[in-house]
């Protein structure tokens, strides 16, 4: 007889891997896990050395849900002999490369994670998720009673920019593997306003005397923002706020949306500060530096000049927003740090109408973040819910809440107690 399982999660980041920790101890649920890649693998392409995560180390895997886990970061840092130097840095920020070890270590810990399984296919079959996923071995199907999809959200490269993709052009998401190359140009643009192309920028600026190459920075955003992390701001991370925003009209949600970007797109306050820093040595030290930061700047074209031997050539038509005027920028390099946005995976084609779109052919989850269309607790997803939970869908700090929510859907108690209220100040208005 096949086995038909209470869950099946796809894929495995850290939101899919916080679930994997969390109902490990639970007996009566009987879960597994497919990742498509080898191994867990949390943005390889930003560990650039030195970087640090931008939530506290408290936001792991299980701590926010079960302090007492066995899958925590100071478990991790016990066991690898490294909590009292965790504890004498006196820094709530772990290395980023760091967080990607704990991932792997606690993914080790767990007996039910299939790696190289690519799901391909979704079906309905005799009351349960027939899931078909290609892996060693050849094709196989997994059964289960609910799916919780945690796909992650792709790349977003802008139209003008698409197809480009090379040596010298290339999304952050795979900096790491590219920097060696764009080095050897003889110009290189980062593009974008958030944290990854800050740390990019910073990067590449750090050589950028030994380098030889001229280094621009274009933002649509009017200034380098820098990212809210002030507690009453903090609190909106809140059960509170996901319930107020939650409530609030579709159109009044998607407005918000845009207007919360400083709170999680932003860039860390003391990075900023640190690139104006190495800009003042440098200039002290070359007398010029050799780059440009520009701000309320759009690239709306990208043309390839030549394909000469060594890079190509690009042509950048940039439009400065407040002068409404046009201008040209050459460069060989480009890193586009513009960011991620979520797509419904096509293995769910199968599936769609047993799921739950708004007017825009969005997924719209429910509170408790399931999105079958019966409305029965089938499906759920992780990081899947901007427009309807707001800025804290992607926040790794609400990630042990979020699955304290699923797992008390999947199994009717709730085995994590969900915080109700945590913050001083009153989102609505009051009854």
């Amino acid at each position: 007889m096949t086995t038909v399982r209470d869950f099946i999660g796809i894929g495995l980041g850290p939101f899919n891997l916080g679930l994997a920790a969390l109902t490990a101890p639970i007996a009566d649920l009987d879960g597994l896990f497919l990742e498509r890649k080898p191994d867990v693998d949390w943005h390889p392409g930003m560990l650039i050395e030195g970087t640090t995560m931008q939530v506290p180390f408290m936001a792991d895997l299980a701590t926010l849900a079960d302090p007492t886990s066995e899958y925590s970061f100071l478990n991790y840092l016990k066991q690898n002999g490294r909590l009292y130097p965790f504890y004498i840095r006196e820094s709530f920020f772990q290395l980023r490369a760091e967080f990607q070890d704990y991932l792997r270590w606690a993914a080790r810990k767990l007996d039910n994670l299939e790696f190289n399984r690519e799901v391909v296919e979704v079906a309905w079959e005799d009351g349960a998720y027939a899931v078909t996923s290609h892996g060693p071995g050849g094709a196989r199907t997994d059964r289960a009673r609910r799916l919780v999809l945690g796909t992650g959200t792709p790349p977003w490269v802008p139209p003008a920019c698409r197809g480009l993709e090379s040596g010298t052009v290339c999304h952050a998401s795979s900096y790491l593997e590219h920097r060696d190359r764009l080095r050897e140009c003889a110009s290189i643009t980062v593009v974008g306003s958030g944290q990854s192309a800050a740390e990019i920028y910073r990067d590449l600026l750090g050589g950028i005397d030994s380098g030889g190459y001229t280094l621009n920075w274009v933002t649509r955003s009017p200034r380098f923002f820098p990212l809210e992390y002030t507690k009453l701001t903090l609190e909106m991370t809140s059960p509170e706020y996901v319930d107020y925003f939650h409530a609030l009209p579709a159109d009044r949600r998607d407005e918000l949306n845009l207007a919360h970007k400083g709170l999680y797109k932003g860039v860390n306050a003391e990075l900023i500060n640190e690139i104006y820093d190495v800009l003042y040595e440098k200039r002290f030290a070359m007398g010029t530096v050799p780059t440009r930061l520009l701000t309320n700047c759009t690239v709306e074209k990208c043309t390839v000049e030549n394909a000469a031997e060594g890079a190509a050539a690009l042509r950048l038509g940039v439009r400065q927003h407040e002068q409404d005027r046009g201008f040209d920028l050459a460069t060989e390099g480009l890193v586009l740090a513009t960011g991620y946005s979520y797509r419904v995976p096509a293995f769910l084609d199968g599936v769609r109408d047993r799921l739950r779109f708004d007017a825009t052919g969005r997924l719209e989850p429910r509170r408790d973040y399931s999105v079958d269309a019966a409305g029965a607790g089938e499906v759920f997803v992780q990081n899947a819910e901007l427009a309807t939970h707001g800025f804290t869908a992607p926040d790794l700090g609400m990630a042990a809440h979020r699955n304290s929510w699923i797992i008390r859907s999947m199994t009717g108690r709730e085995v994590y107690p969900i915080e109700q209220r945590i913050g001083f100040q009153e989102f609505g208005a009051p009854a």
